[in-house]
């Protein structure tokens, strides 16, 4: 009679093995997560605050070149003629918001070729192009300086300009024109954000520039870096503006405990505006 042996395989995991393994595992787990979540915070306030900051020099940078330009085009043809828009001053100088006035945008055809003089004499100018309509499609935007040297109101009709005053200066062919702009910078609310506006003072009314951008200051000072004081009652004398902008980030971070937990950025720039040295004299 054979007998049969039952081999019993004792090797195995406990209980108690088995809870301290997933305890372990647990613990491994929430370790790998809340690094992977306090990575993917940094990551998302470095990106609020780059996007910030690009949103803060794209705005000013553009309303520097503006600023510095203020005064270009031989402007006491409209200035002296009931100003560009009921703005009369190269520089409207206040402490939240500006206007300058300038030749800030040389006219263009379509495919971005410039429209320049083809022939000039007395009170006409006859363009070498027929530019867009939409450039002069209303009182507020016919305002031109021929060369950078003299300026006009005028009504446009195809290529042909009729000035409201004869021409000073021989302007030959190819001279490039200039569209007169008065455009007023300031901060104010658009689409539920605090946003740097731009208005070009015709009917389109303020564009954002930038948004999140909470706050502006405006300093003002002569050729001698003397600050004038408000308010300025020669804006002529303005030699340098210094602009402060305050930006904020788009989404306020809960982790921040400073203030109402939105990240903040201030910038300071000195902008030297370099054709106001003509109206000492104007």
């Amino acid at each position: 009679m054979q007998t049969t042996r039952i081999i019993k395989n004792k090797k195995g995991v406990t209980l108690i093995e088995l809870l301290i393994a997933l305890i372990i595992s647990a613990l491994l787990i929430a370790g790998i997560y809340n690094t992977f979540i306090g990575q993917q915070k940094t990551y998302i306030v470095q990106e609020q605050v780059v996007d910030m900051q690009q949103n803060l020099r794209a705005g000013i940078n553009k309303m520097m070149r503006e600023i510095r330009m203020a005064g270009f085009g031989g402007l006491e043809g409209v200035l002296n003629n009931g100003g560009v828009n009921g703005f009369t001053q190269p520089i409207t100088a206040n402490q939240t918001t500006i206007t300058i006035i300038g030749g800030f945008k040389q006219i263009r055809n379509t495919n971005g070729d410039p429209i320049t003089v083809d022939s000039a004499s007395g009170n006409t100018v006859i363009l070498n192009n027929t530019p867009e309509l939409k450039e002069f499609d209303s009182a507020a935007k016919r305002f031109i300086s021929i060369g950078g040297v003299e300026s006009s109101k005028f009504q446009i009709d195809g290529k042909v300009l009729t000035l409201e005053k004869k021409l000073k200066y021989n302007h030959p062919k190819g001279t490039p024109i200039f569209k007169i702009q008065a455009i007023t910078y300031s901060v104010g609310q658009s689409g539920g954000k605090p946003s740097l506006l731009r208005n070009e003072n015709t009917e389109e009314g303020n564009q954002p520039l930038a948004d999140n951008i909470e706050n502006i200051q405006f300093e003002y000072f002569d050729e001698n870096g003397n600050p004038l004081a408000f308010p300025i009652s020669d804006p002529k004398l303005i030699r340098m503006v210094r602009v402060t902008v305050t930006a904020r980030t788009d989404r306020l971070d809960p982790d921040f405990k400073s203030g109402d937990g939105y990240r903040r950025r201030t910038i300071t720039s000195n902008i030297y505006v370099r054709n106001m040295e003509f109206y000492q004299e104007f």
